[in-house]
C-alpha cells in the first residue's frame, strides 16, 4: 500500500511540475522573445517564418543608447518614480488607516472607482489645469499626474494590512498617554512594515511603467523611458530591433530589483492575509 502511495504521490509531483512549467512557459515566452528579437538584425525580425539561428548582434542597443538620451530618460524615470512612490505612501498611508480604523466604505469605494476609472479620463483635466499653472513639461507635472496611479494602488494595499491589525494594540497606547500621532508612526507603521514595502515596491514599478502621462505631459527635458520605446514606432515601419532592445533596458532595472526584494514583496504580500 504504502509503495502504491508513493508511486501515487510521485506521479501527482510529475503532473504538477509539468503544468507548472506550462504556465511559466506561457508566461515567460513573451519575456524571452523580446531579449532574443533584441539580438536579431531588421532582416531577421521580419523573416517568415521566424529564424531561430541568427547570428547574434548588439547594434540594436547601440542605437538606443546612441540616437536616444537613454541616460536622461532612465534618470528622469528614477526621478518621477520615487518621488511619485514617496508622495503616495505619505498621503496614501493615514488615508487607509483611516478606511481601516473607521470602516469608511464610501470612501474605500470611491477610491477604488478612482483607481478604475482609465488613466486617459485624467489627462485632459490635468493638461488644462496644469497649462494654466506653467506645469507642463516640468517634473512636478509629471509627478502629480502619477499620483493617480500611484495613490489609490496605495490606499487599497495598506487598507487591508491596517484592518488585520488588533484594536487592542492602539487600545494599550492610548492607556499609555500616547497621541493619534504618536501611535500612527510608533505603534501602526512599524507593525504594517511588511505591506509598506510591498505597496513601495508595486507602486514604483506602476510609476516605472506609465507611458501615457509622460508623452503629453512631459517635454523633450522631463520624458521617462517608456518613451524610448515609442520612438521606435513610425508611420513608415516599426524597427524592432530597436523596439526590443529599448523594452528590454527598460524591464531590466525594473526586473533586477524584483529579483533582489522578492523575499520582502511576497512575505509582505501574505502577511495581509493573515488575521492576528
Amino acid at each position: 500500500m504504502s509503495g502504491s502511495r508513493n508511486a501515487k504521490q510521485i506521479i501527482k509531483n510529475i503532473i504538477f511540475r509539468i503544468l507548472l512549467g506550462v504556465v511559466l512557459l506561457f508566461y515567460m515566452f513573451p519575456l524571452l522573445w523580446m531579449v532574443i528579437s533584441s539580438f536579431k538584425t531588421q532582416a531577421d525580425n521580419m523573416s517568415v517564418p521566424p529564424v531561430i539561428i541568427f547570428q547574434p548582434t548588439v547594434q540594436n542597443y547601440i542605437n538606443v543608447i546612441s540616437d536616444n538620451p537613454f541616460l536622461q530618460y532612465t534618470f528622469n524615470s528614477f526621478y518621477v518614480a520615487i518621488f511619485a512612490t514617496g508622495l503616495a505612501l505619505v498621503f496614501g498611508l493615514p488615508v487607509a488607516y483611516y478606511i481601516a480604523r473607521f470602516k469608511c466604505k464610501k470612501l474605500a469605494i470611491a477610491i477604488l472607482l478612482s483607481r478604475m476609472m482609465p488613466g486617459i479620463s485624467y489627462l485632459v483635466p490635468w493638461f488644462i489645469l496644469f497649462s494654466r499653472l506653467r506645469l507642463v513639461g516640468t517634473y512636478t507635472g509629471l509627478i502629480f499626474t502619477h499620483l493617480t496611479v500611484t495613490l489609490p494602488l496605495v490606499i487599497w494595499i495598506m487598507i487591508g494590512f491596517f484592518e488585520d491589525i488588533p484594536k487592542s494594540y492602539e487600545e494599550a497606547a492610548f492607556l499609555d498617554g500616547a497621541s493619534d500621532l504618536t501611535c500612527f508612526f510608533r505603534i501602526m507603521l512599524p507593525l504594517v512594515k511588511p505591506g509598506l514595502v510591498s505597496s513601495g515596491i508595486l507602486t514604483f514599478i506602476q510609476s516605472w511603467n506609465t507611458f501615457m502621462y509622460s508623452v503629453v505631459m512631459a517635454n523633450h527635458n522631463t520624458q521617462t523611458l517608456p518613451v524610448a520605446v515609442f520612438n521606435f514606432l513610425s508611420y513608415g515601419g516599426i524597427d524592432w530591433g530597436g523596439l526590443t532592445a529599448a523594452a528590454t533596458l527598460i524591464t531590466l532595472p525594473v526586473l533586477v530589483l524584483a529579483l533582489l526584494i522578492q523575499r520582502h514583496l511576497v512575505s509582505g504580500l501574505t502577511f495581509g492575509g493573515i488575521k492576528g
